[in-house]
């Protein structure tokens, strides 16, 4: 049974996250149905989602079952995909330390959203910190759970839903992430990296270009950095 201290922790966390979990619920969907339309098993995006639990890399790493084995590149992509995560982890060390037994939790769970949570609510003098920042990411990772399980049941047992094309929902997806971009006072940021890009791929040809062309994109923002420089 749990205590007052937990459950009011919970209670005070739960509204919180309510607007997150429209989106988890949706986008966890999709993945679900976009991964087992590709032939993987029911199991797959369940295990991944659990192991994972970083929605872009998790579209990712389909493809990358489909592909050679290549260790150091999926490392390499994870890496320039989730690389926010060493800045997330920096500003919440003080918040996690000392939660005991949650900490390697907190840390394993976080995400865009939960950081966001986390990192701007102050939480009032009669709610346990720990367990406040323990229900937001469990709550998070729980949306996105459920979300990828219905698309996983739906693709797997509705075969006759038309699933054609659903594999478009990851080039869909960083579309609008990058015309988002654009539209923000980081436009040059994107148009560089587009840039960037394209040359990779005019060099390296389809099949090797994308780990230069991150190299590249992180090569020059570093440079423009230590030259005093922004993207914005």
């Amino acid at each position: 049974m749990l205590s007052q201290t937990v459950l009011r922790a919970l209670r005070f966390a739960f509204p919180l996250t309510v607007p997150i979990a429209a989106g988890f619920l949706f986008i966890g969907l999709t993945y679900g149905l976009f991964t087992v339309s590709q032939g993987l098993p029911l199991g797959y995006p369940l295990i991944m989602c659990l192991l994972i639990f970083a929605g872009s890399m998790e579209f990712i790493t389909v493809t990358l079952l489909f592909q050679p084995f290549d260790p150091v590149g999926a490392f390499i992509m994870a890496l320039m995909v989730n690389g926010r995560h060493l800045f997330y982890a920096i500003t919440m060390l003080g918040k996690y330390r000392g939660k005991g037994w949650k900490t390697p939790y907190l840390i394993y769970g976080m995400c865009d959203e939960s950081f966001a949570v986390n990192v701007t609510t102050e939480v009032p003098e009669n709610i346990d910190e720990g367990w406040f920042y323990f229900w937001v990411t469990l709550l998070n990772q729980a949306y996105w759970f459920m979300g990828v399980l219905i698309g996983s049941i739906a693709g797997s047992t509705l075969t006759f839903l038309p699933l054609k094309g659903i594999g478009f929902v990851l080039t869909a997806m960083f579309v609008v992430l990058f015309l988002d971009l654009c539209r923000s006072k980081s436009a040059k940021c994107g148009i560089m990296g587009l840039a960037i890009t394209l040359v990779a791929l005019f060099i390296c040809g389809p099949a090797s270009f994308l780990i230069p062309a991150m190299a590249g994109i992180l090569f020059v923002f570093l440079l423009r950095y230590r030259l005093g420089g922004d993207c914005s």
